[in-house]
């Protein structure tokens, strides 16, 4: 106990004498502390104490209540049926795309079809999937001519999640598959194994760990989705986000809200857990090709491939066919009953909902450069470094992204709406809450790109009379700027589709347009949200299209790519 603390001790008088590195770090851990650690004290607080007691009753009197055990048990069957669903899935177009010797326009192709769900709030897809099965959809009743046939619960949940959430599973193992050398394979091979044997034995437990991680990441997306069951769900499978949203805004009950948040957070700092224990068993090592010349890769037989390709050209279909269908949606009257074609809801959006684009452009445009600064600032702290607490900053700094957004929006809410800091209804609140929620690919970005340089650069710049601010400004900073872009488009991506959170942080003087198109649906105004959701497509398409292009131009500084960071 004695070494540690005068370890301790040696590490801030060394600290001390960097001002410039001290102050960075004072300042740091007090925005963390206030927007990270105090909301969450908040949140337990409410939870656990009554009367200034520390108590269970209120944890108690939520359990007893069957439709919130029951609400529990199917969030966390509708997230493991997603995770699993996704991460085959995922795997299967990875597969496709890395070992099937596809040309490069079908895997554009798979690509493009991936990125749309990425690039749009959470429940076009659900949207999508009312116009085409609701009552009158246009597959079950005008097509099919199935009257009656019901659009919500388990199974349609379960779908539009998939559809949404496998992007991220394929962008996690796609790279993982093509860092596999095909010469290993070529070995198995030529000792007479069969492509059955080769797969089984050689490439999927070198891919074990990257399905652990992509089922992983699935499982904390459909467990913190909120908007999707409340569309398509409802009250025939509900769900501990939903339910909790409802307890806040329906009974105006923080109380039983932060417990339900709670309830919530225990499964979700598992996953977390779990994905931190994979990635320190070396996720991302895998089998490089780096002696011998690589050779065409033989993982799929012929008669594999087609039956292959047609399942991953079937998803690739549904997805697009999604978004069309999302499009007609807002250019014609009303989809499934009057079809004239008409420009009514684009005219209500821009007149009614300009409000809402502007304000969510404003916090965008806010959060964007606040983001992209935070996460490069803290990563190179993190990374280059030396100073007592630097792990547990870099462990504090993940905590609003790995908890359910649900939980993050309901702990700010009790943390920020009574004094000394009453920020609920500013524009204040919501650009934090997407800044500390989201930064923290830009912070990992950072940290895993300075990893990879060799601090032989910078000495070698020094060792020729340059000085650290010099070999700072010339070297280093050029080498991270993929990390800061990167970290631009994550929070400009999210802040343009994000509800989960923010849901319960707007008020009158500030909305999103996430939340108006949920506010559309909940009033079958579905013209009008599908008009909204389309307008978000194009705004961050071109947005990311900018920063995807800014990456290019510095991809020899280290090699970033957008999709790689949105399936991170």
């Amino acid at each position: 106990m004695t070494s540690i603390a005068v370890a301790w001790t040696d590490g801030w008088r060394r600290t001390l004498r960097d001002p410039a590195l001290f102050a960075t770090v004072i300042v740091l851990w007090a925005f963390l502390a206030l927007f990270i650690l105090f909301p969450l004290a908040k949140l337990l607080a409410r939870t656990f104490l009554d009367g200034g007691q520390i108590t269970l009753g209120n944890l108690v009197a939520i359990l007893r209540d069957g439709n919130h055990r029951q609400a529990f048990w199917n969030s966390l069957l509708l997230a493991a049926l997603v995770g699993l669903c996704g991460t085959v899935l995922g795997f299967l177009y990875a597969f496709a795309a890395v070992r099937a010797n596809l040309s490069r326009a079908w895997i554009t192709i798979l690509d493009v079809a991936t990125l749309l769900p990425l690039l749009s709030p959470p429940f076009p897809t659900a949207i999508a999937m009312i116009f085409s099965f609701g009552p009158r959809g246009l597959i079950t009743y005008h097509i099919l001519g199935i009257k009656g046939f019901t659009a919500y619960g388990l199974h349609t949940t379960l779908f539009s999640e998939t559809l949404t959430y496998f992007p991220i599973a394929y962008l996690t193992l796609k790279p993982i598959l093509a860092a596999i050398d095909p010469n290993v394979e070529d070995m198995a091979f030529s000792l007479g194994s069969s492509r059955w044997r080769v797969f089984r034995t050689v490439t999927l437990p070198l891919t074990v760990p990257g399905l652990a991680n992509a089922f992983l990441l699935l499982f904390a997306a459909s467990l913190a989705d909120f908007a999707t069951p409340l569309i398509l769900a409802g009250n025939s499978f509900p769900v501990l986000p939903t339910q909790a949203y409802l307890q806040i805004t329906g009974l105006f009950d923080l109380k039983g809200g932060a417990v339900l948040s709670f309830i919530l957070l225990v499964p979700a700092m598992v996953v977390y857990l779990l994905q931190r224990y994979w990635v320190s068993r070396g996720y991302y090592v895998t089998v490089t090709g780096k002696v011998g010349a690589q050779t065409t890769i033989k993982s799929v037989a012929p008669w594999a491939r087609t039956p292959l390709l047609g399942v991953c050209l079937l998803v690739a279909v549904a997805i697009l066919y999604f978004y069309a269908l999302l499009f007609y949606a807002s250019i014609v009257v009303a989809l499934g009953a009057n079809h004239a074609w008409t420009w009514h809801h684009y005219q209500v959006i821009f007149t009614e909902g300009v409000k809402a684009i502007r304000d969510t452009l404003v916090i965008a445009g806010a959060g964007m450069p606040l983001g992209g600064l935070y996460g490069i600032l803290l990563g190179y702290l993190v990374a280059k470094k030396v100073f007592p607490g630097r792990q547990a900053m870099e462990i504090v700094s993940m905590i609003n992204y790995a908890l359910p957004g649900t939980i993050v929006g309901i702990a700010y809410l009790i943390a920020f709406n009574d004094p000394p800091l009453v920020l609920t209804g500013t524009a204040l609140i919501i650009v934090a809450c997407y800044v500390f929620r989201y930064s923290p690919t830009g912070i990992r970005t950072t940290v895993a790109l300075l990893q990879q340089i060799d601090p032989s650069i910078e000495e070698a710049s020094e060792g020729l009379g340059a000085g650290s601010r010099t070999t700072f400004r010339r070297i280093t900073i050029p080498l991270i700027l993929p990390a800061f872009f990167a970290g631009l488009g994550v929070v400009f991506i999210r802040s343009m589709t994000a509800i989960s959170a923010t849901i319960f942080l707007v008020s009158i003087n500030w909305t999103l347009i996430t939340v108006r198109i949920l506010e559309d649906m909940t009033t079958l105004d579905l013209g009008s949200a599908a008009a909204f959701s389309v307008l978000v497509v194009i705004i961050v398409f071109v947005v990311i299209a900018g920063i995807s292009g800014l990456l290019r131009r510095f991809r020899a500084a280290g090699a970033v790519e957008m999709t790689s960071i949105l399936g991170g």
